[in-house]
């Protein structure tokens, strides 16, 4: 094929958008106007059209079980689970998906699991199942591992018989047997045809304002605002996520809140209205959530604790009165904290709760604070969230995400904090 000398070719103009703006569009069309490298208006517009592919919607959703694990608990049995991950083109493990762990059980049972196609690519491309006994420090021992593929999965299941383990590199043998009880092809909705259908995904903000971010007046508080423009990591979070979120909301209105903080002559509020000004909890765009922030750093005192509760209970408040009325709307809550909480069981308490609402919770953490504990509320390690009274999440509703361990890599930190949102919604 020819490849076009593009400095040959004359300029016509260029436009820019996000891809949110193209599919919550209700033909998922868009024109926009061209504009020059200089970002000056010139004559001319582009459409650009946007389309979800049918093999898109093809799902499996599988139930496996496996027989005679090998023990690696000493004073018990093992807490099982598995992974399955994709295999790059350079035999890289990019993990897809996690089973519930299974307690002080050799031989479990999971629920089932659902992969879209996108996450397994084609029914012939290699897949790793993995499985691992689960330990809370999140150094899971590996009791067993397979190469597999969608197809091979599905003879798998017809066969009735089951598949051998092996160790990592794949030269030993291992005790236990992993097994399919059933094997079903699927066409699903997409987020996109709800969006598409009239849903909305309403965004809402919390801000950590307690005394351990640093007095704002100085270059090295994480909250402070450079004269240059130069954005801080609160903001760089606000910005980032909505940009992207904004479009999926209509009336672009958006609730925010900061904690942590002594209110002018008054107590220290763990959840207190950023838009001081109206004291109505929404402001208006993601310039109304940066005015709002940049004006309450000096209208209130930085101070403690780190309590996430009461955010968390207002957004699921929000949340809950919407889904009495039927209304079609998810609702997102970024928090943005530079620590660590004091109110850890009320906190997983809250999420509990709020597991069976139409709500995530994104969590950004700046700063070089020890975010060990931010991990344990988000149930990426195979483990869902038990609230005081033994209830256990519905699902996973929180994403946590460390802002230094992103930045200057190849994935931002929007999409790291938004990969999971489709699924969660879903």
């Amino acid at each position: 094929m020819q490849m076009l000398n593009l400095a040959q070719q004359d300029f016509l103009g260029e436009a820019f958008c996000n891809l949110s703006e193209i599919v919550t569009k209700f033909n998922h069309s868009l024109s926009l106007n061209l504009r020059n490298g200089s970002g000056h208006a010139l004559q001319g517009t582009m459409t650009v059209h946007a389309e979800e592919t049918a093999s898109s919607r093809m799902a499996v959703e599988m139930t496996f079980h496996c027989l005679n694990l090998d023990n690696k608990d000493t004073f018990s049995k093992s807490d099982p689970f598995l992974r399955v991950s994709r295999l790059s083109e350079s035999a890289v493990a990019i993990p897809i998906c996690k089973t519930e762990v299974i307690n002080n059980n050799l031989n479990p049972v999971w629920r089932p699991i659902t992969l879209t196609s996108q996450q397994y690519s084609s029914r012939d491309d290699p897949l790793l199942v993995e499985c691992f006994d689960f330990d809370a420090s999140g150094n899971h021992e590996l009791m067993g591992a397979l190469q597999t593929t969608i197809a091979q999965l599905e003879n798998l299941y017809k066969s009735k018989a089951g598949a051998n383990f092996y160790s990592k590199k794949g030269q030993k043998k291992l005790k236990g047997q992993l097994f399919l009880d059933t094997f079903q092809e699927k066409v699903q909705h997409t987020f996109l045809d709800y969006i598409s259908s009239g849903f909305e995904l309403n965004f809402m903000v919390a801000v950590d304002f307690t005394a351990s971010n640093g007095d704002p007046r100085t270059p090295q508080s994480l909250h402070y605002i450079d004269p240059s423009g130069r954005l801080n990591s609160y903001q760089q979070a606000i910005l980032g996520v909505s940009e992207v979120l904004q479009f999926y909301d209509k009336d672009r209105r958006f609730p925010a809140w900061g904690f942590g903080a002594k209110m002018p002559q008054g107590p220290v509020s763990h959840c207190f209205n950023l838009n001081a000004i109206t004291n109505d909890c929404e402001v208006v765009g993601f310039e109304g959530i940066m005015s709002a922030y940049s004006s309450t750093l000096y209208s209130v005192s930085l101070s403690g604790p780190t309590l996430f509760g009461p955010v968390i209970n207002k957004a699921a408040e929000i949340a809950s009165h919407s889904a009495q009325y039927g209304n079609n709307r998810y609702f997102v809550l970024l928090i943005i904290t530079d620590g660590v909480i004091t109110d850890e069981q009320e906190t997983k308490d809250s999420i509990v709760r709020a597991s069976d609402l139409p709500l995530s919770i994104l969590i950004v953490g700046v700063g070089n604070a020890d975010f060990t504990q931010m991990r344990t509320l988000d149930a990426d390690l195979g483990k869902r969230l038990q609230s005081s009274t033994g209830r256990v999440a519905t699902r996973d509703i929180v994403q946590f995400v460390p802002m230094r361990e992103v930045q200057g890599g190849q994935v931002t930190v929007v999409q790291s904090l938004l990969e999971e949102l489709p699924g969660q919604f879903l």
